[in-house]
């Protein structure tokens, strides 16, 4: 089948949207599939990468992040499916590419394929503190309605996990969950590395040998909340010597950078190669992660392939990949908590948290390819009666 994924959100310097779309260019490839994606970007474009196409429609910027760029002219994306007549169009966002896509005419299988949960992200980041999540939630009814009134639009949503698509059962909307994937080859225990450990916590200002080295992976952005991982980090330290190396970049970079600061024991090493990030992984002795918003968690995924411990959040895609056996989770947004689950993790057994760990992402995290074959085989489940309709 051919499909075309018109995405939103797609930046070649953008995160786990774009880690993931690559990913299913080259499953396309290796599954007999023609995968093809419309984004917007600087200049009318085409390039062919990883087995796939990427058509890029002329766009202008996103004034929040110059890294992204925004659909303005349904008509050319139109113009674009109209030439390309796939078997399947997907919609990786809610929003402006949604709308595009549910208004075109064309007789394609539509799928939604909802890589984040806007309330979670926005609604649960910024007021939970104040709010309880359900009280949060009722709140967001509006934009409830306007999504339950997209999916109509559509002949199938697509989302991460089950637990997600039981919360968007609780609003009315159907989906069906197509757990995701990541590409598991690299991330292994066995780049374990003491030299590479001991830079990582030379970075982190932090020279006892014995210090727990924390890692963080996540983009610089409100939803990660990484002014709890820098808190805890704080009050991790009164207790023993610790440092944390966090990766990553993101629009709120500056203020990560300022906060960190007048942290003893915290490096913002920024973006670094992804090759290089399973040995930076597999070399650190504990994952810290604050998002409780995420549909999946790649870079969770990542870590426990990696044989690391992690602390957790207990919300959303992270809750949904922890286990007793590795990991400790904590309230969201509490420092305070997160400390105390990082200190409690710290005092058990590293060797035996991390075989826990490789051990779990046996099961508990699927391929990239694995996600992809479940994904093409439901549009191919789909697509007889789609067919019918058409003719």
């Amino acid at each position: 089948m051919k499909v075309v994924d018109v995405a939103e959100f797609y930046s070649e310097l953008g995160g786990g949207v774009r880690t993931y779309i690559r990913q299913k260019l080259l499953a396309g490839l290796r599954t007999g599939h023609e995968v093809v994606v419309v984004a917007p970007g600087p200049a009318d474009a085409e390039q062919r990468v990883d087995g796939g196409r990427i058509r890029w429609v002329k766009s202008p910027a996103e004034p929040l992040d110059s890294r992204y760029y925004r659909f303005a002219d349904a008509a050319q994306v139109h113009r674009i499916l109209d030439l390309e007549r796939p078997d399947v169009v997907e919609a990786s966002s809610p929003w402006r590419g949604a709308r595009i896509v549910g208004t075109w005419s064309g007789t394609a299988l539509k799928s939604l394929v909802l890589h984040n949960d806007p309330v979670a992200v926005y609604g649960h980041s910024l007021l939970d503190r104040i709010l309880s999540p359900d009280t949060i939630d009722r709140l967001c009814g509006p934009f409830w309605s306007y999504l339950a009134q997209i999916r109509r639009s559509f002949d199938t949503c697509i989302v991460a996990g089950a637990w997600l698509a039981g919360r968007m059962a609780g609003f009315g909307i159907d989906a069906t969950a197509v757990p995701f994937g990541i590409d598991k080859a690299p991330f292994t225990p066995a780049l374990r590395d003491a030299r590479l450990r001991n830079a990582m916590l030379a970075a982190c200002g932090v020279t006892d040998a014995n210090a727990v080295l924390f890692v963080a992976v996540s983009r610089h952005h409100p939803e990660k909340r990484l002014g709890v991982l820098i808190d805890a980090m704080a009050r991790i330290r009164r207790a023993r010597p610790a440092g944390l190396f966090l990766i990553g970049d993101g629009p709120l970079r500056g203020w990560i950078d300022r906060i960190a600061a007048r942290v003893d024991g915290v490096h913002v090493a920024g973006a670094i190669n992804h090759a290089a990030l399973p040995a930076h992984l597999a070399s650190a002795d504990i994952f810290l992660h604050a998002g409780a918003a995420e549909t999946f968690g790649l870079a969770i995924a990542e870590a426990m392939c990696a044989g690391l411990p992690m602390v957790l959040p207990d919300r959303g895609g992270a809750a949904a990949l922890a286990g007793p056996s590795y990991a400790e989770t904590y309230p969201a947004g509490d420092a305070v908590a997160c400390a105390e689950a990082a200190l409690r993790l710290a005092a058990r057994d590293r060797e035996t948290l991390s075989r826990q760990a490789a051990e779990a992402s046996k099961t508990r995290v699927r391929s990239q390819l694995a996600h992809c074959e479940h994904l093409f085989g439901h549009y191919g489940d789909l697509l007889p009666a789609t067919k019918r309709r058409a003719a």
